[in-house]
C-alpha cells in the first residue's frame, strides 16, 4: 500500500509539517536532485521562500548499484559507509574509481542545473534540506557535512518518508529532521509511492523556474 500518490503530494505533505516548525525570512529550501526537487518545490511554494539545489550523488555498489557504500557531495565532500564496504570487501581501487565517476557526473549535473550561476550564499540562513526519502542515510550525511563548511545557522533535513535507522544516523548531524513516515520494514523509497518515476534534468531546471531561485 501506497503513501504518496507521487513526489508532488509527497511535497505538499511534507510542507504542512515544515511550515509549523521552520519560519523568518532567513530561510532557503535546498533540494536534492533529481526527485527531491520536485518535492522542495512544494515546500519552497508554501513557505514563500527561494528554492535552490544541493548536489549529491550516491557511490553505488558495482553490481549493487542501489546499496550505497558512500556518497559524494559538493565541496568535494566524500562520506562512506565502512559497514558495507568492509563487509562486501570492497577494494580501494573501486571505491576510487566509482567516486571519481559520481563526482564527474555531479560536476556535469552542476553546469546545467547553474550554469553560470555561484551557489547561494548559506552564511547564517536556516538551510532545509529536502529529498523523496532516505534510505541508508549516507547521501543526506554528505550533504550535511558538506553545508556545514557553508556557515549555515541552523539545518533541518526535510522528508516524506525515511527509515528508522536513517533518521538515527541523521540525528546526530542535523540540527531538526522533519518527517512524515517511517515504514518497516522500508523495503525502499520507491516503493512508498503509487508514482514514482526516474527524473530528468530537464524537469529539474523547469521546477527551479517555478521559483526566482536566484
Amino acid at each position: 500500500m501506497w503513501l504518496f500518490k507521487d513526489r508532488r503530494d509527497a511535497g505538499q505533505q511534507l510542507a504542512s509539517l515544515v511550515e509549523e516548525k521552520v519560519s523568518g525570512e532567513n530561510v532557503i529550501i535546498l533540494g536534492l536532485p533529481r526527485g527531491g526537487v520536485q518535492v522542495a518545490l512544494e515546500v519552497a511554494k508554501a513557505l514563500g521562500c527561494p528554492l535552490d539545489v544541493f548536489l549529491v550523488r550516491k557511490l553505488g555498489v558495482p553490481g549493487q548499484e542501489e546499496l550505497a557504500m558512500g556518497a559524494v557531495a559538493s565541496g568535494g565532500i566524500r562520506v562512506l559507509n565502512k559497514q558495507v564496504i568492509e563487509a562486501l570487501n570492497i577494494d580501494e581501487s573501486t571505491i576510487e574509481e566509482t567516486t571519481l565517476r559520481e563526482m564527474e557526473e555531479l560536476e556535469r549535473r552542476a553546469k546545467v542545473y547553474r550554469g553560470d550561476v555561484p551557489p547561494p550564499d548559506l552564511k547564517g540562513k536556516t538551510v532545509v534540506l529536502v529529498d523523496d526519502g532516505i534510505a541508508t542515510g549516507a547521501s543526506m550525511k554528505a550533504v550535511i557535512e558538506a553545508l556545514k563548511q557553508r556557515g549555515p545557522e541552523r539545518i533541518v533535513v526535510a522528508v516524506p518518508l525515511a527509515s528508522e535507522d536513517s533518521l538515527y544516523i541523521l540525528g546526530k548531524e542535523a540540527d531538526e529532521i522533519i518527517c512524515i513516515e517511517t515504514p518497516e520494514p522500508f523495503y525502499g523509497v520507491g516503493v512508498w509511492y503509487d508514482s514514482f518515476p526516474q527524473n530528468t534534468d530537464t524537469e529539474v531546471c523547469n521546477w527551479l523556474k517555478e521559483i526566482d531561485y536566484r
